[in-house]
């Protein structure tokens, strides 16, 4: 795993409050290139295949609709858990980050996640 990636998953569990787990997942292929959970009962890369369908669906929407648009993120929220699918910018890459919603403000949340996840595209 390259260095950049080890970073940013490292700086996600540790700025991001509730943290759970997250991964970086390439659209096309499926493929994931890194992943991190502080529960050793919760898969990031498993979690990351089921949710890679959820945003080929939504992408394969827009396309039916016609729209111009791209999709930001994609929000789940369960019971007591906030899943966060962030597609980047160039529509490559995928970030799985799941947090405890009892711990984590969803608005300081995704201000963290954009702030590590700037370098996604050049880096990858």
């Amino acid at each position: 795993m390259s260095d950049f990636l080890q970073n940013f998953q490292n700086d996600l569990r540790e700025n991001v409050s509730g943290f759970i787990a997250v991964s970086v997942t390439e659209v096309e292929t499926g493929m994931s290139y890194c992943s991190l959970s502080v529960n050793p009962d919760f898969d990031p890369e498993l979690a990351s295949a089921y949710n890679l369908e959820v945003v080929k669906a939504k992408l394969n929407a827009i396309k039916a609709l016609g729209l111009t648009q791209k999709i930001n993120d994609i929000l789940i929220t369960l019971t007591d858990q906030i899943h966060i699918l962030d597609v980047s910018e160039d529509g490559k890459y995928f970030i799985y980050l799941a947090v405890d919603s009892n711990k984590a403000n969803l608005g300081l949340t995704r201000a963290t996640l954009s702030k590590f996840k700037k370098d996604i595209i050049t880096k990858l």
